[in-house]
């Protein structure tokens, strides 16, 4: 993945509706393959979280958008490549914690679903719920452009996993780990099967604190790997955690239809605060390895999004509530990742591409098996997603 500056940071940042300021730096446009793309949250320094969309763009920086759908996979091509054949149910809640407000939340993801032929999931028909930090609906946190793509692409891939599940979207007042944990605790009290966690931050500064906002038992708390490479972030370190990886996604002439290798700009590696998990045994990191699972989330092999206007997403953003949507399809007891690990053929295993340099090579290259950047594999179906 080649990381280009860009003088256009005005221009490129009011195209993707982002705040922006005259002093602020230049982006990075990064390169996968032809496809430019941006990371619409900064980089963000000690307890405090960034969002981990990455939005498609011209070499310049600026967003590719469009008032149809401009590319991306639709959930039908996503259902595909995953094995995804039922809706779940109602019954089942999927909560989002992201941070900060979005105040055309609901209506969006109406044109997104309506696009797609995905049944209305509204306030009024008691699908969709839009909760502050304490759980509660009104007095909302301020709207904060870059956070409203990742809480759309958040919504958008629930929905196109599970669309028959339950959604909540529960904002925290603002990206430090303190408020998002707290919103993951609300999720859980207000009886949530899954909590999709789009974000990440350091690990030196994320440690046992933090943790316990993110064990729920019987809860499947998902967590993205990050997007710089091989290297670990917070809370996908965190053991209760099923920390989610990225691949390169296409069509191919095999009896999948599909094939995947893993994205280079996934993040995985040993943690250096928490102990290994008892269902973990590989055997070059003493400690907790992430990650568990993957899915799609190169920006050149993307997904469509809607925010007001059509957009193509990628990041470990798309993987991580796509992988909870299907958690909440299976709709099962969840005892974090260990079903995930119990049986290897419910997966498909990536064993190509990487993400850096190290040492065991398992940690950040795709190998037969369990491997960092995409864990034990991606979905096959729910079977690996629940008991």
């Amino acid at each position: 993945m080649r990381r280009i500056l860009s003088g256009g940071l005005l221009s490129a940042l009011a195209a993707i509706g982002l705040a922006a300021s005259a002093n602020a730096e230049a982006p990075i446009v990064e390169r996968s393959g032809n496809t430019y793309h941006v990371a619409v949250c900064g980089q963000v320094f000690g307890m405090v979280a960034r969002c981990l969309a990455h939005v498609v763009t011209d070499r310049f920086g600026h967003a590719l958008t469009g008032q149809k759908p401009i590319g991306g996979f639709a959930p039908s091509s996503l259902r595909s490549a995953y094995n995804i054949t039922k809706n779940g149910s109602s019954s089942t809640i999927i909560a989002i914690v992201d941070a900060y407000g979005y105040t055309n939340a609901e209506s969006d993801l109406a044109v997104y679903r309506a696009q797609w032929g995905l049944s209305a999931c509204t306030t009024q028909n008691g699908c969709f719920k839009k909760l502050n930090q304490k759980g509660k609906e009104g007095n909302y946190p301020p709207d904060n452009s870059g956070w409203d793509l990742e809480q759309a692409l958040d919504l958008d891939m629930a929905s196109a996993m599970c669309p028959s599940c339950t959604i909540y979207i529960v904002e925290a007042n603002k990206p430090s780990f303190k408020d998002l944990g707290k919103s993951v605790d609300t999720a859980a009290t207000l009886g949530a099967h899954v909590i999709s966690n789009s974000y990440c931050g350091g690990e030196a500064k994320i440690n046992r604190m933090f943790a316990p906002y993110y064990d729920h038992p019987g809860v499947a708390v998902t967590a993205a790997n990050g997007d710089s490479g091989y290297g670990v972030c917070a809370p996908a370190n965190i053991p209760t955690v099923v920390a989610v990886g990225g691949t390169h996604l296409v069509t191919a002439n095999n009896s999948r239809g599909w094939t995947e290798t893993v994205w280079d700009g996934t993040g995985s590696g040993c943690s250096t605060v928490f102990k290994k998990p008892t269902w973990q045994t590989d055997t070059g990191c003493s400690k907790r390895t992430i990650g568990d699972t993957a899915a799609v989330a190169d920006p050149a092999t993307g997904v469509a999004v809607y925010e007001g206007t059509w957009y193509v997403v990628g990041g470990t953003s798309v993987a991580t509530p796509l992988v909870g949507g299907i958690f909440g399809v299976n709709g099962g007891a969840v005892n974090a990742a260990s079903t995930i690990y119990a049986d290897p053929t419910a997966l498909f295993d990536v064993t190509s591409g990487s993400n850096g340099t190290c040492s065991p090579a398992y940690l950040c290259n795709g190998e037969v098996g369990y491997d960092g950047p995409t864990g034990m594999g991606t979905p096959n179906g729910t079977a690996a997603f629940g008991n």
